[in-house]
This record gives C-alpha cells, sequence and structure tokens, in this order.
C-alpha cells in the first residue's frame, strides 16, 4: 500500500501504545511483504492462521510499531520479549486499524451512503450513484464491480478491507468526488472494514440464506449486517430499510431505537416510498408509487418487479443523503441495469430474449425468475448452477427454487472450485430431478438457447458479471453475456 508523504504518530491514529511509548508512523499494512520503514503493521486474526505469525517479517522490514489482539501477543511473546518494538494490543484490532486508517488518509468524499442485504446491494448502489450522476454530482459507486463511475478503479472485494477503502476514498476526494454509495458485505462489516466511513445514511434491502459457510447461523448474519446501523451508522444518519422483509421490521425499531430517523420502503401500505402498482411489458415497467402518501408514477427501462424495490431503495438514500424528492424521481426513466444484474443479453430472431443475473442463492433465484415472469408470454428456461467451497445446504433450495419458477432447467457448472463439479450437480439436482444436467457451461446455454421459442425467455443466473469460471486453482475466461450472444449467433448462422 503506497504510503502518504508525510509521517503521523500513534496518538493522532487514536492508538495508544503499551508503556505510553510512541513511533513515527509513515503507512499502514496487513501484508507483512509491504511494509516500509516506520509502517504500522497490523497483526490480525484470521480464519486460518493468525497475521502474528507474520511479525517477525515486518519489524525485518522496519515495521514502525505493530498492532495486534491479546491471541497475537501470546504467540509473538518470544519474538516481542527479543525486539521490544512498539506495541499496541486491542481486543478489535480489525476497528482500531479501520479507524486509524480513516485518520491517516483523513480525506472522504463528502455525501456518504452505505447499503446491505443478501440481495440487490450491487443494483441499490449503481441505481443511487446513476441518480446523484443525472443530478450533475460527481459520483461513484463502490462494491462487487468495483469502483464505477466518476473514479474507476478495480476492486477485490465487495467491501474493500480498510486501508485500501481509506486511501481509495482519499484519492477519490482528491479527484473531486463528492458523493459515493457502497456495498456493505456482512463479511466486509463483521469485519470492521466500513468502521471509520462517514455516513450519511444507510439502506437494508432484505435478508435470505446465504454466506453461512463464514457466519455460525442466521442470527450471527443478521447481526453483521445490523453492525451498519447500530455501529457504523452515526445517531444522526439516516435509515432507508425495506420493510417487506420480516428482517426489516426488526431493523427499523433498532434504529428508532437509535433515535435514528427511519425512511422505509416497500409495497405496505405504510411505506415512506411505497410500491402501488406496476405495469410489465417487454422492455420494462410502468411505475405507480407513493412518496409520503402523495402519489408518483414513473417508467422504468428495466426488467423484473424486484427492480423497483431496488430503485426506491436508492431514491431514499439519496433523499436521506440531501437530494430532493422531485429532482430524484425525475430520473428515473434514464437509469439503466446493472451488468449481470438482469442484463439484456441477446435476442433471437424469432424475439426469444436472453437475461444474464447475478442470482446465486435460493431467494435470489426464485426472486429473478418469479420477477421475469410478468415480462414474458411464454416459457421461462434457466440454465444455472452452484458454487463450490460455498454454502452446500443451498444446493438443493435452489433446484426447488429453478423447478417451482421455471418451465425448463438445466443444471449446470457454476465455479466448482476445489469440489467435484459432479457431485455439486447431483446436489442441486436432488431439488429438481426432473431438470437437465450439462456439466459444460457453455454448452448449456447453447441447449438453452436452442429451446427458445417466440415469446420464451432464457435466464441464466449465478455469475452475472463475472467474466471467469473458477475451477480448481484456475480462473478461465468465462462471460454468460458473451457466450449467450454468440451461442444465438451460432445457432442462426451468424457466425463468420
Amino acid at each position: 500500500m503506497t504510503a502518504r508523504a508525510d509521517t503521523t504518530t500513534l496518538a493522532a491514529l487514536g492508538l495508544s501504545a503499551r508503556g505510553k511509548r510512541e513511533a513515527a508512523i509513515t503507512g499502514l499494512s496487513v501484508d507483512s511483504r509491504k511494509v516500509r520503514p516506520g509502517h504500522l503493521f497490523a497483526a490480525l486474526p484470521g480464519s486460518r492462521i493468525h497475521g502474528a505469525e507474520f511479525i517477525q517479517y515486518a519489524l525485518r522490514m522496519g515495521a514502525g510499531a505493530i498492532l495486534t489482539d491479546p491471541e497475537g501477543l501470546r504467540l509473538a511473546h518470544d519474538l516481542i520479549v527479543e525486539h521490544d518494538p512498539v506495541l499496541v494490543v486491542t481486543e478489535d484490532p480489525r476497528a482500531a486499524l479501520a479507524w486509524a486508517a480513516a485518520l491517516f488518509y483523513g480525506k472522504q468524499p463528502e455525501v456518504m451512503v452505505a447499503v446491505t442485504g443478501t440481495n440487490g446491494k450491487t443494483s441499490v448502489a449503481s441505481f443511487t450513484r446513476q441518480i446523484w450522476s443525472l443530478l450533475g454530482l460527481p459520483a461513484v459507486n463502490i462494491g462487487t464491480t468495483g469502483v464505477e463511475g466518476a473514479f474507476a478503479a478495480p476492486s477485490a472485494h465487495t467491501t474493500p478491507e480498510p486501508i485500501t477503502l481509506h486511501e481509495m476514498l482519499a484519492e477519490m476526494a482528491d479527484h473531486g468526488v463528492t458523493h459515493a454509495a457502497m456495498e456493505a458485505s456482512s463479511h466486509g462489516l463483521d469485519q470492521r472494514r466500513l468502521d471509520g466511513v462517514r455516513l450519511a445514511a444507510a439502506g437494508f434491502t432484505n435478508f435470505s440464506q446465504d454466506h453461512l459457510d463464514y457466519h455460525e447461523n442466521f442470527d450471527d448474519y443478521f447481526a453483521a449486517k445490523a453492525g451498519l446501523f447500530t455501529r457504523v451508522l452515526p445517531e444522526d444518519g439516516i435509515a432507508v430499510i425495506n420493510i417487506d422483509d420480516a428482517k426489516g421490521w426488526a431493523l427499523a425499531r433498532l434504529c428508532e431505537g437509535r433515535g435514528q430517523e427511519v425512511i422505509t420502503v416497500g409495497e405496505d401500505e405504510r411505506a415512506t416510498l411505497r410500491i402501488v402498482n406496476r405495469r410489465f411489458g417487454a422492455t420494462g415497467q410502468e411505475l405507480r408509487f407513493h412518496w409520503q402518501f402523495q402519489p408518483k408514477q414513473a417508467r422504468l427501462n428495466l426488467i423484473g418487479g424486484f427492480q423497483a424495490e431496488n430503485v426506491l431503495m436508492a431514491a431514499g438514500l439519496a433523499i436521506a443523503a440531501g437530494s430532493a424528492p422531485e429532482d430524484v424521481f425525475a430520473t428515473f426513466d434514464e437509469l439503466h441495469t446493472v451488468r449481470g444484474r438482469m442484463q439484456w443479453a441477446a435476442t433471437r430472431e424469432n424475439g426469444a430474449a436472453v437475461f444474464v443475473d447475478y442470482a446465486h442463492t435460493p431467494d435470489a433465484l426464485a426472486t429473478a425468475l418469479a420477477a421475469l415472469r410478468p415480462h414474458v408470454m411464454g416459457r421461462i428456461v434457466v440454465v444455472f448452477g452452484a458454487g463450490g467451497d460455498r454454502d452446500r445446504s443451498k444446493r438443493a433450495r435452489m433446484g426447488e427454487a429453478a423447478a417451482q419458477h421455471a418451465d425448463i432447467v438445466i443444471v449446470t457448472d457454476d465455479n466448482p472450485r476445489s469440489e467435484d463439479p459432479a457431485a455439486i450437480r447431483a446436489m442441486v439436482m436432488s431439488g429438481c430431478p426432473e431438470a437437465t444436467e450439462v456439466g459444460d457451461r457453455a454448452e448449456a446455454i447453447l441447449r438453452g438457447v436452442d429451446m427458445l421459442g417466440a415469446g420464451d425467455a432464457l435466464l441464466i443466473a449465478g455469475k452475472g458479471h463475472e467474466t471467469g469460471q473458477i475451477v480448481g486453482d484456475d480462473v478461465l475466461p468465462f462471460d454468460d453475456a458473451e457466450q449467450a450472444s454468440v451461442a444465438v449467433a451460432a445457432l442462426e448462422g451468424r457466425l463468420a
């Protein structure tokens, strides 16, 4: 990580070293290989190994101080006794690092919002950025698809680790970005990556099964997401919450208990931004909604009823962050879908359309298929799989969701990673035994496209925006939208 040209002190970073010692800090590092003289090295607990194992390398590279927890102190006791480094020990070193990074890099865009939930985060963050941009504000969204908008950068995580995040926020601010919408993943919240981000508002989309390979149970998973509102969002911040989800009401009560203003979204008649009615067509939908019980109407050039919820969530965040409601609503007909989120990929000569969506949980797959149905006069074909080295309990349920909501189901490989692809497919097929099994994803897409008659539609689910397929330790080039386009061209004789 690139350090700033100037130096600071532990005290200026809100840190207190053992023995009241002080150190001049030139940068921050969590990777011992990136430590430079004078860096504060954060030796953090990990899922497989504790960062204390790398303290010896950090000291060898010239670290000016070490940040760790009591377990790190125990693991590196002999080394610490021998070298006597300046040492900061805290029960929550991740939070301490996040706040230190915020202080070290200093600048952030003036207006920041974040959104959490099992599904919809990327779309909401993108729509919020699009609304701001259409209102003439220099804006970005940060998340699964990297950094997009008035400043562009790749990102390895939905929610970047705090050193990367705060350096990036400072760089954005230096480039004139004034507004930023972030995705807040449960992993990122649990690991305190957003701590120190100055939020004006935070949003909650929904809650369903996902990431139980990381979180111990549903309660732990929800607690991580709730942390965006109970820990990161300040008491004078505004919460924007989907109350159609049962967990939304629980979260709204938590926020009200903290004294936070709450904007509610959904079909519930009590919602501040309420969906009243929708009329679906082949290329989008007409939306009738209420803002503070006053009727409004807008055109959305977006496929899927759930996109209306995402748009209203984004509108709520933009309003909470200071934009005028009528100005926000006027942008709706110019919003465009996010790559890999109910994205149109190709259309056959008979008019049958192919869409790509990131849905990779049972609830998301059911929602995507159900949302596509009103736009389709014929049959819905779905091609999907399940990822390896992830929550196995959701695989059969994904099969059940596909069987319930699609007319034709093709089960294929997603990102098998280190698992046996055939074994993953078998688990998915247990929920949809009548499905067709085609291991090769390109062939599965070709077969799905070939089945399409006039009025039909194909949904390719699971990988969305991804441009690679993870098999073992290899990432093989693969883009669902590109494969769909190639399949249509090949079947209709348009390939050279």
